[in-house]
């Protein structure tokens, strides 16, 4: 790994493990070729490590800030993926609706709809795997 420090690529590895799960993290990385492994590495050191690495604001409240902006963006597959991860984080359900709310009057009803649909998936497995 070239592009980026040792340590903060470590430092953001830990962080996207514990917000995504090691299982998810492991399988992304190990799935990774010659042609995304760079950008794999580069966005674990700075997304997480970088992005997420500091005290500044809390991991749930990060999450609630993930949650808000790529609901706003309506990259849904990545949504769902940081909507477990605010779980994990202990974002709460009634907290979730909350910021689903909120996508409704910013970005549209349409756009909250979705993230409903793809929140309540997420809380059920979430509700079964207890």
């Amino acid at each position: 790994m070239s592009a980026f420090d040792e340590d903060l690529f470590l430092k953001g590895l830990e962080q996207r493990k514990a917000t995504l799960g090691a299982a998810y993290v492991e399988q992304n990385l190990g799935s990774a070729d010659e042609f995304t492994r760079p950008f794999q590495e580069a966005m674990t050191a700075w997304c997480w490590g970088f992005g997420w690495g500091d005290d500044v604001i809390d991991a749930k409240t990060r999450s609630m800030m993930n949650l808000s902006m790529i609901g706003a963006l309506g990259k849904m597959h990545e949504w769902e993926i940081h909507c477990r991860g605010a779980i994990n984080n202990g974002v709460s359900q009634n907290e979730i609706r909350a910021i689903i709310h909120v996508i409704g009057i910013y970005c549209g009803v349409p756009q909250a709809l979705e993230c409903f649909r793809v929140a309540r998936k997420v809380i059920e497995e979430s509700n079964n795997s207890d």
